[in-house]
């Protein structure tokens, strides 16, 4: 079948998450719909990739009978109320990431969810990326032996973007970049609670983080060491170390396109979409909208690589940063 989108917001990662949509093979996603806040800018964003309706109002595009799912990708203080507006007019919901601030609020949503009967997913699209799947393949077979340590970094510039800068619109660098990091932690653990989360974090004097560095202790020692900052470009890469071996995840290690195995390298080619990317890699995020498609057509509720015990875990650890921090959360 081809799955029917409706998309929720017109800004950059849309834009990147429709061309993914739209690149070859492109006969099985179709874009049926695009609300914004401003009727004006639906029209260009549709007008760009030649969506035939666009709205002036999320409200629109929830009740639109053609749509099969709904992308959210408005900036995330809006992820819990229009998940669950949307959840509730009987729609599936791919939800961008963060699409919470804390882990009640994220199992809000999960309970919506269930109760209207209603797919849904926190997009963390790397779990999606063919090469994530590969290295959990690889850490499940045994091949890594016993995971002894993860070392992640996310270093990027964004320090003055309104989204980072300005604590009510949700600003840090813990829901926008660390989260990638905390993710790739809790894969590699199996979603493991860890025995102990120590967390450090620098704040602007608005009270949002710009840097930070994460510590988790696993309970057979192992650790995973988080490193994120909005202030400087660096090398956005990991490491995964196991008693037999390790594997090296090429920049930017959230959004891949090789890895080095211990039964050697692998590479992954990134779909390309009729309308240039604003982020590095963005034609992955074709691969998150095919496990959705896989989903509903199974008539799964959640995705085995995304699950909600998947966000769970990343959220236990993002409340426990928060509380030892001080990080503003205003949303």
């Amino acid at each position: 079948m081809v799955l029917r989108w409706g998309i929720c917001g017109a800004g950059f990662i849309c834009s990147d998450f429709v061309s993914a949509l739209l690149a070859p093979p492109n006969n099985v996603h179709e874009v049926v719909c695009v609300g914004a806040r401003a009727l004006a800018r639906a029209q260009e964003f549709a007008d760009r990739f030649g969506i035939k309706k666009a709205y002036g109002s999320y409200e629109e595009v929830a009740s639109d009978a053609d749509v099969d799912v709904v992308y959210i990708g408005v900036i995330h203080i809006h992820h819990v109320k229009l998940s669950k507006q949307i959840l509730k007019a009987g729609k599936n919901v791919l939800c961008e990431k963060p699409v919470a601030a804390c882990l009640s609020q994220i199992l809000e949503v999960q309970q919506v969810a269930k109760d209207c009967k209603r797919f849904f997913m926190e997009a963390i699209w790397s779990r999606c990326n063919p090469i994530y799947r590969k290295i959990k393949e690889e850490i499940h077979s045994g091949n890594l032996g016993e995971i002894l340590h993860v070392q992640c970094q996310f270093l990027v510039p964004i320090c003055n973007v309104d989204r980072i800068n300005k604590p009510e619109l949700g600003g840090g660098g813990l829901h926008d970049i660390a989260i990638y990091t905390i993710q790739l932690a809790t894969m590699v653990f199996n979603n493991e609670k860890p025995v102990k989360i120590t967390a450090d974090a620098s704040l602007s004097d608005q009270g949002v983080d710009l840097n930070g560095c994460i510590t988790l202790t696993y309970k057979n020692g192992g650790k995973a060491v988080l490193v994120y900052s909005t202030l400087f470009q660096g090398k956005n890469s990991a490491i995964i170390y196991g008693s037999k071996g390790k594997i090296e995840i090429g920049e930017p290690f959230w959004a891949p396109d090789s890895a080095n195995l211990p039964s050697g390298k692998i590479t992954n080619e990134i779909p390309i979409g009729p309308v240039p990317y604003n982020f590095t890699n963005s034609g992955g995020l074709r691969y998150e909208a095919d496990c959705v498609k896989k989903c509903l057509e199974a008539g799964n509720l959640e995705c085995s690589e995304v699950t909600f015990a998947d966000s769970q875990a990343v959220y236990h650890i993002i409340d426990e940063v928060v509380r030892q921090t001080g990080i503003n959360v205003q949303w």
